[in-house]
């Protein structure tokens, strides 16, 4: 389990980086005499929107993955939870839920996230 923990936190970490690699890329600047600028200009947008989106869909795909991850092991924790004490199905049913919940969140935060740094970055 440690191992798929240190491994978890690197792709976070490449996530994180490729996105702010993506935000902070520089524009290409053109000095050549027989381009124009609209031209120079749409190729700069083209790459720098391609590597948004690309940072954009990294980020989103890890947080989904990782969720997905955090999800499994919730469920397959209250039902071997439920197994033992059935008596406490109810209790461990909505903890199960309310912590769903936060682990949603956490993977809609991230798309919204995502959507910014491609539309507004």
């Amino acid at each position: 389990m440690n191992k798929f923990k240190k491994i978890l936190l690197a792709l976070v970490l490449f996530a994180v980086a490729g996105v702010a690699g993506a935000a902070l890329t520089p524009t290409k600047t053109v000095y050549a005499a027989e381009e124009t600028t609209t031209e120079a200009e749409a190729e700069a947008s083209d790459n720098t929107t391609g590597s948004k989106a690309l940072a954009a869909a990294i980020a989103i795909g890890l947080a989904a993955a990782a969720g997905t991850i955090g999800m499994g092991m919730a469920v397959a924790k209250s039902t071997e939870g439920i197994s033992r004490q059935p008596e406490a199905t109810g209790e461990i049913r909505s903890t199960l839920m309310i912590g769903l919940v936060f682990i949603e969140t956490a993977i809609i935060y991230a798309l919204i996230v995502a959507i910014l740094v491609v539309f507004v970055l």
